[in-house]
C-alpha cells in the first residue's frame, strides 16, 4: 500500500512537471514576442532562447518520429505501478490531465507541433537571441 501511494505521488508530480513544460513552451513564445515589442532585454538571453528552442524541437521530433513523450510514458508506468487505471483520483490528476491530453488524430498534433515549431524558429530569426528588443516607441 505504501509503494502504491509513492508511485501515485510521483505520477502526480511528473504530470505537474509535464504541464509546466507545456506552459513554458507556449508562454515562452508569447513572452519572446511581447517582450521584444515592449523592449524587455531579458527575453533575448541566449540561454532562455536555446532552452525554449530545444524544448519545442524535441516535441516536434517526437511527433514526426511517432515516439511517445518520455514524460508521458514514465507517468503511465508510475500509475500502472500504483495500480491506477484512471485519473479519477485527486484534483491535480483530474484537471491537469484534461489540460494536457486531447482526443484527436495524431496527425493533428504533429501539424500543430510543427506549426508552433516554425513559429518559434520565425521568432528566433525575427528576434535573434542577444539582440536588442524591438520597440514600438517611435519617439526615439
Amino acid at each position: 500500500m505504501r509503494n502504491e501511494f509513492l508511485y501515485q505521488l510521483l505520477a502526480n508530480a511528473l504530470l505537474t512537471l509535464h504541464v509546466g513544460v507545456v506552459a513554458f513552451v507556449i508562454a515562452g513564445m508569447v513572452v519572446v514576442v511581447i517582450g521584444n515589442l515592449r523592449g524587455w532585454p531579458w527575453v533575448n538571453v541566449l540561454a532562455f532562447r536555446l532552452v525554449h528552442l530545444v524544448a519545442i524541437a524535441i516535441v516536434v521530433a517526437q511527433a514526426w518520429l511517432g515516439v511517445a513523450c518520455p514524460l508521458t510514458a514514465l507517468e503511465m508506468w508510475l500509475r500502472a505501478s500504483a495500480g491506477a487505471t484512471t485519473y479519477r483520483g485527486s484534483f491535480i490528476e483530474h484537471w491537469l490531465q484534461r489540460v494536457l491530453y486531447y482526443e484527436a488524430p495524431s496527425w493533428v498534433f504533429t501539424l500543430g507541433y510543427s506549426l508552433f515549431g516554425l513559429l518559434v524558429v520565425a521568432a528566433w530569426l525575427y528576434f535573434p537571441p542577444g539582440s536588442q528588443p524591438r520597440s514600438n516607441d517611435r519617439s526615439a
